[in-house]
């Protein structure tokens, strides 16, 4: 099985921006190649192959795997050091505030959060899903992650993050607990009521991204119901947040979701309640201090305020830290 070496040094990153370089990586990691054999895939000269090969292998990229003399001809064989690349380097802005990427589950509250805080820090969001969002903490590409992941124990998040950091030092908040259900176009003209009605003829749907903590209890409650994900109409069509669910909802691209109550009542949608969840902020604590103010506004009466004032969102344990 080949590795996936991480790409981390910036040198190498910049070598990689031209397209021509990168395609030759990318051939060398199919197959070895010579640059005569380069050179009439590519419809290029061999002299113009070379060229990049040397830049590549000084990039510590690709390398002379084997050399094949037949007569007095002598043939080097190229190949990609990996059998794939990870970009691992963050390109942020550079300024007096700390500039810190959140990655994780969408969370409607964290916008506000993000808005209020930005006099102190920056702070991007990169939606990806719970499980995605605490693999990426995990190799370092973002510094704080939210997860609202149910194990088979009924405990969230937890089990999850002690798996995924048996030897880091991470720090676990609770944000808040959140109300999920059936986000239905207005006036549920598709008499939707329960979730085995989203199998039913004439009912399209749409779904989350897998591995959020949305997409996990979804499939696991079709898998209780017994139902196929194949019986239901765009079970396959997926977005990365609460808000583009709910806009699909609205703009008539689907009848139904899985979603948060806020953000069917911010797109005037029809909802039914299903779950509570809890939604947890997790962080190494050798980021702390960074993330100080974001934690510090956590406990205040103002947060706490502007959490009453989105729907479905309970704020009755919100700040408090989670032992591991």
């Amino acid at each position: 099985m080949q590795k996936v070496n991480p790409i981390q040094d910036f040198e190498q990153i910049k070598l990689l921006a031209d397209s021509r370089r990168l395609e030759i990586l990318r051939l060398l990691m199919a197959a070895p190649a010579t640059l005569t054999h380069l050179a009439r895939t590519l419809k290029q000269s061999p002299a113009w192959i070379r060229h990049h090969i040397l830049a590549l292998e000084s990039a510590n990229l690709v390398e002379v795997i084997e050399v094949r003399r037949t007569g007095k001809v002598t043939e080097k064989y190229y190949g990609a050091k990996g059998g794939g690349f990870l970009l691992q380097q963050m390109i942020l802005p550079r300024g007096k505030k700390p500039t810190l990427i959140f990655s994780g589950s969408h969370d409607i509250a964290l916008e506000g959060i993000a808005e209020h805080l930005s006099k102190h820090v920056t702070l991007l969001s990169l939606p990806v899903g719970s499980l995605d969002g605490l693999v990426n903490l995990r190799q370092g590409l973002c510094q704080i992650s939210g997860a609202h992941i149910l194990d088979a124990s009924g405990e969230y998040n937890m089990p999850t993050v002690r798996h995924l950091f048996p030897d880091r030092d991470v720090e676990v908040v609770t944000l808040a607990y959140r109300t999920q259900g059936l986000l239905l176009a207005p006036g549920n003209p598709k008499g939707i009521r329960k979730i085995s009605d989203l199998a039913r003829s004439g009912v399209r749907i749409i779904n989350r991204n897998a591995g959020s903590g949305t997409r996990l209890w979804f499939d696991a409650e079709l898998k209780r119901l017994q139902i196929d994900p194949a019986q239901i109409t765009g079970y396959e069509q997926s977005v990365k947040t609460h808000s583009e669910t709910a806009s699909m909802i609205e703009a008539r691209k689907a009848d139904a979701a899985i979603g948060l109550q806020a953000a069917a009542s911010q797109h005037a949608l029809n909802f039914i309640p299903l779950f509570e969840e809890r939604y947890d902020l997790v962080l190494p604590r050798e980021q702390e201090k960074p993330l100080i103010p974001l934690l510090d506004y956590l406990q205040t009466a103002a947060f706490r305020s502007e959490l009453k004032s989105l729907s479905g969102y309970n704020t009755a344990h919100s700040g408090e830290q989670i032992p591991l």
